[in-house]
């Protein structure tokens, strides 16, 4: 087993408990998870409830965005790899975004979805390492990648 403890950034789709999956399947692993705040309604709130109400929406999800981007762009550079998942509710541009972000900066990335998402996603799959299909491949690749 690996020395070294493995920081892993959970990114993307925060309607489901993928994250908690990803992190039972990888009991016993030296591992440390971050994510973004996964409370919808917090993260919405990020930029208003920090920094003030705003008349129109767009302002307020711009302030929203600027405050949570500080939480996400410090934990993708921090990470030793980077987990994106991609679920089936909403579109999900912020989690398309962190990939490549992550995928910028040299970071390993997974993503996780669907077979139905091949298509829309085949430009991140390119870039990312592997892709998963469940939580729990995602936790046989990090315990390949450590424990190998």
């Amino acid at each position: 087993m690996s020395e070294r403890t493995w920081r892993v950034y959970l990114a993307g789709e925060i309607h489901s408990d993928w994250r908690d999956q990803v992190a039972a399947a990888c009991e016993g692993l030296p591992v440390v998870f971050t994510a973004p705040v996964t409370d919808h309604p917090a993260s919405d709130a990020a930029g208003t409830g920090t920094l003030g109400t705003e008349e129109k929406k767009f302002w307020a999800d711009h302030k929203g965005a600027g405050v949570n981007s500080i939480r996400t762009q410090t934990h993708i550079q921090d990470a030793d790899v980077v987990v994106v998942r991609f679920g089936d509710k909403y579109r999900q541009w912020n989690a398309a975004f962190d990939a490549g972000y992550a995928s910028a900066l040299g970071k390993p990335v997974i993503t996780q979805h669907d077979e139905e998402f091949d298509h829309a996603l085949k430009e991140v799959d390119a870039a990312a390492r592997a892709t998963a299909r469940t939580p729990e491949q995602v936790a046989a690749v990090l315990r390949y990648v450590i424990t190998a």
